[in-house]
């Protein structure tokens, strides 16, 4: 791989990692495009540590509370997100992993995830509850939302952060919630990835671009959760459900005519 191909993909995992766009399925049309196919796994796991990076960057102290009080009450909360998206992702690993291969649900899945943030936007300004106020209900709500996020073309921050305004929270605590629950998924598909490294599912395309797409990741990863977050306090995400949108019509008319 070039270093022009690495570049764009870790700009493109950075950004879309964390603004409700869908990393996967951008990157799954990038690797189409490209060629690479269902290649390049540890430059895939490069880049999702990249993004990792950068949420431990931003959110340092809360993690480091969290470390601090295993059994806070923040700790428990992001861990009980995360049992129900590791369970759909134990349960549906095979299924997520060849659509994620063929592509073939990946311009419907845009178009579930604009609908879903066009829904959302109208109750952004409904919720009245703080961060110390989210319940383990609402976290078992968006942990649920996130697990459904492992499709190719479905936002996980899109959906976490849907979930939340579903869920009467407020913009402030929907906004830091949702990142925080991001960090134990976006670890564990660096772990997952890593696992198939050890088992030899990868192939060698150079140092320098696995060097420069991590670096590119975590930049632009930075810039996108600060962003992000500004969006989520006062802004609207509809947005970005034209952009997925317009692109998921534009992947389906690719698959009808046999482009794509």
């Amino acid at each position: 791989m070039d270093l022009i191909k690495a570049l764009i993909l870790g700009i493109v995992q950075g950004f879309t990692e964390f603004l409700p766009v869908s990393s996967s399925g951008h990157l799954l049309v990038l690797r189409k495009l490209f060629g690479l196919a269902d290649a390049g796994l540890f430059l895939d796991t490069m880049l999702h540590f990249g993004t990792l990076l950068a949420l431990l960057i931003i959110f340092w102290r809360d993690i480091l509370d969290m470390l601090k009080k295993p059994w806070g009450r923040m700790s428990r909360l992001v861990i009980t997100a995360t049992i129900p998206t590791v369970i759909i992702a134990l349960l549906f690993k095979d299924l997520f992993e060849e659509l994620a291969v063929s592509g073939v649900t990946v311009g419907w899945e845009f178009l579930a995830t604009g609908l879903v943030l066009w829904i959302a936007d109208n109750y952004k300004d409904r919720g009245e509850k703080n961060i110390n106020e989210i319940s383990f209900k609402d976290a078992l709500f968006v942990g649920t939302l996130q697990g459904v996020a492992i499709l190719p073309a479905i936002s996980r921050s899109g959906l976490t952060i849907a979930g939340a305004f579903f869920r009467g929270i407020n913009r402030e605590a929907a906004a830091r919630f949702s990142f925080l629950v991001s960090i134990p998924a976006v670890m564990g598909a660096v772990v997952l990835q890593g696992v198939d490294l050890l088992e030899g599912k990868t192939e060698s395309i150079g140092t320098a671009p696995i060097i420069l797409g991590t670096l590119v990741a975590a930049i632009t990863g930075y810039v996108a959760v600060k962003w992000m977050l500004k969006i989520i306090r006062q802004g609207s995400l509809k947005i970005f459900s034209i952009y997925v949108w317009v692109l998921g019509g534009i992947i389906l008319l690719l698959q009808f005519l046999d482009k794509f």
